[in-house]
């Protein structure tokens, strides 16, 4: 199997069998992101106590890209501080614009193959974009509530 077929299946397996799919009913971060151009939408529900992503959840529709990320985004941020959460925000988004990422993204490079597609590289990060938005909502005033379209 080459290293692109592997990719495509963890892309597929996120996609098919989403990781921290739902609703977190306590949740201190609420954000909703959308991309009216190819009809993707996410709600994020983040849990944080004591500066520590303590649980995480997103509810969603759209294509397999922008679910996949999603659903390895949750896996990786849970149990993060906000401050290792800002650097795996900052290595993924600077991956999918062609930086090798100086941390350890797990299946995240997975998508490094949507570089190739530029109009589906907001696909890849719009869950992204949406939680990095929430965090400085989130540091300047508290539990938050916050919509992100991207354009």
């Amino acid at each position: 199997m080459s290293l692109d077929e592997l990719y495509k299946e963890t892309i597929l397996d996120h996609y098919a069998h989403p990781r921290n799919k739902g609703k977190l009913n306590n949740s201190t971060i609420t954000v909703e992101g959308a991309n009216p151009l190819c009809g993707d939408e996410i709600s994020l529900y983040l849990l944080v106590e004591g500066g520590r992503i303590v649980d995480v959840r997103f509810e969603g529709r759209g294509c397999s890209i922008s679910q996949a990320s999603t659903s390895m985004m949750t896996e990786i941020i849970k149990g993060k501080d906000l401050s290792q959460v800002r650097a795996l925000i900052d290595a993924f988004k600077g991956m999918m614009h062609g930086k090798e990422p100086e941390i350890d993204l797990g299946d995240l490079v997975a998508l490094q193959g949507v570089r190739k597609f530029p109009v589906r590289i907001k696909c890849a990060t719009l869950a992204w974009i949406a939680l990095q938005q929430a965090l400085d909502s989130f540091e300047e005033r508290g539990a938050v509530v916050t919509r992100v379209v991207e354009e």
